[in-house]
């Protein structure tokens, strides 16, 4: 007589637990076309890339830029994340994934080779933007024009 008693008690409290709630699963926000921001001098085309910018897994998605100045092609990206220190923090990554990386002081970001291409790479406030395809010194003034534009 017990053993029954003690089922239906047991099967009592369980049933008055209630279900459990199903995990939410957040999607990823979408970047917006920022297009805008990029300069007009020698701009093919443009295109929002939904994660992975170039590639990497550390980068989120952003807007690349693809530029053509006679022979000389190059690109241009932005991607703008929560908080100035979130992309700050990127910025680490991008060091260990350049060959020969070494710091640009005047923009507290790096320069260095990925897959043979050169790379500039820069946070902005909220922003991480660079350069790919150009030597340094060309970069340079493509990155401070890119820069202007970020707010």
């Amino acid at each position: 007589m017990r053993a029954p008693l003690l089922i239906a008690l047991a099967f009592f409290l369980t049933s008055c637990n209630p279900p459990p709630k199903p995990v939410a699963t957040i999607e990823p926000v979408k970047p917006h076309d920022e297009s805008r921001r990029f300069p007009t001098a020698n701009l093919v085309d443009s295109a929002v890339v939904d994660k992975q910018l170039l590639g990497k897994p550390f980068m989120p998605g952003g807007t690349l830029a693809h530029y053509k100045k006679g022979k000389t092609e190059y690109e241009m990206f932005v991607a703008k994340l929560p908080t100035a220190t979130d992309a700050a923090l990127i910025l680490p990554d991008w060091r260990k994934a350049l060959t020969d990386s070494k710091l640009i002081p005047s923009f507290g970001g790096y320069f260095g080779r990925d897959a043979d291409r050169p790379v500039f790479v820069f946070s902005k406030g909220p922003w991480i933007a660079g350069i790919v395809g150009l030597t340094e010194k060309d970069a340079d003034p493509q990155a401070r024009a890119l820069a202007a534009k970020l707010d």
